[in-house]
């Protein structure tokens, strides 16, 4: 199988690992998951902090010689757009993460520029109301 120079990027941070590709599945050694995705292969599983997730006898058996990340990211339960070709993958939030952060009710932080060119930040505003006017042309 040939092994390649792969883009991953998890939480906007793209990281260059080696991959195995086959057909459309890329292979991720258990280094190039700790390095792009920080979970590291252990005897109980995948590891990250101290969460383990325990892998299928089948992906267990073969996970020393490469990890499917197709696989992985259904283990994660975290959406993966895949580029084969291209030689990326981005892993998606999972949806637990969304939803605690739509429960929180909390908006991301962002800054905007105002008619003189000042710039204001959402985070600036915490504890206070804000109204918060947007207009396109599209």
């Amino acid at each position: 199988m040939p092994e390649r120079e792969f883009t991953i990027i998890d939480g906007g941070t793209p990281v260059e690992v080696r991959a195995t590709v086959e057909g459309g599945a890329v292979r991720l050694t258990p280094d190039a998951v700790r390095t792009a995705l920080g979970w590291e292969l252990k005897e109980q599983g995948l590891c990250r902090d101290s969460t383990c997730i325990p892998l299928p006898p089948s992906l267990a058996a073969g996970a020393n010689e490469g990890i499917d990340i197709a696989v992985l990211a259904r283990l994660l339960g975290r959406p993966l757009a895949l580029d084969v070709d291209e030689g990326a993958a981005c892993l998606g939030i999972g949806a637990q993460e969304r939803a605690r952060v739509l429960a929180s009710l909390e908006a991301p932080d962002f800054t905007l520029p105002d008619l003189a060119g000042g710039e204001h930040s959402l985070h600036q505003q915490r504890g206070k109301k804000v109204l918060l006017v947007a207009w396109a042309s599209w």
